[in-house]
């Protein structure tokens, strides 16, 4: 993919699923490869298996809740490698429960990861991209919020918060800037396991192994929207299971 190779890609939520799998195919197309998680061990791992394989990767301990390790994560890409030309605002959690289960902590959560982590990297590297000229937000976010049902009216809401707040960015940054959300349906990543009521995590799981899409499925999305010319934007990508309702 020529408009991938060289590029430098900073990725959150990289340790696992989505994160993992466009680390991967980016890294396998020229990228450059930021890695931005929690999970220290599994960034280190991933890190090795991209270098072992010719690829360039860097990472950093990354919580999207803490603005300054945002800003730790661009300043890794930019000391090591000179810039950053894309933010993957990956990183997301979905403990998700009716309304009236009142789980008040779980929306804290939510809203704390899911929006506040996409705002605090639009404000780590938008002052990167605006001494380039140039940069990429791809922010994914959730066919939850194309189709509200129960149980996930509070994760949908975080997910549609960050689709609104792509929409306005867009239209405010002019020609230099390109803006890209990219809505996932069910995949098979580790997206149940922080769910802390037991029945909406058995009815995912047992969702998920019946009709989910690999990780890769999205990667290969988001690849796409990053390989086009500077002057073309793709805007909202869906990529569902074709048995998804």
């Amino acid at each position: 993919m020529e408009g991938i190779e060289g590029k430098v890609v900073a990725i959150t939520g990289a340790s696992a699923g989505i994160g993992e799998a466009t680390a991967l195919r980016l890294a396998r197309s020229g990228a450059k490869v930021v890695l931005g998680a929690r999970r220290a061990d599994r960034l280190a791992e991933l890190a090795d298996r991209i270098r072992t394989a010719g690829g360039s990767a860097e990472w950093i301990e990354v919580d999207v809740t803490r603005r300054e390790e945002l800003v730790g994560l661009v300043g890794k890409a930019t000391a090591t490698f000179g810039r950053l030309d894309v933010l993957v605002s990956n990183a997301g959690i979905g403990p998700i429960s009716r309304i009236d289960a009142r789980r008040a902590d779980d929306w804290d959560a939510m809203i704390d990861v899911n929006l506040r982590g996409v705002l605090h990297g639009f404000a780590a590297a938008m002052p990167a991209f605006q001494a380039q000229g140039t940069g990429h937000f791809v922010n994914v976010v959730s066919t939850a919020g194309l189709k509200i049902v129960p149980q996930m009216g509070v994760y949908a809401a975080t997910k549609n918060a960050v689709r609104t707040v792509s929409e306005a960015l867009r239209q405010e940054s002019g020609p230099d800037l390109r803006v890209t959300v990219v809505s996932p349906g069910f995949v098979h990543t580790e997206f149940a396991e922080s769910m802390t009521d037991p029945q909406a995590r058995a009815a995912i799981r047992e969702r998920r192994d019946k009709i989910a899409i690999p990780p890769d499925a999205i990667a290969r999305a988001i690849a796409f929207a990053i390989e086009q010319p500077d002057d073309v934007e793709v805007g909202d990508i869906v990529v569902r299971p074709t048995a998804q309702d």
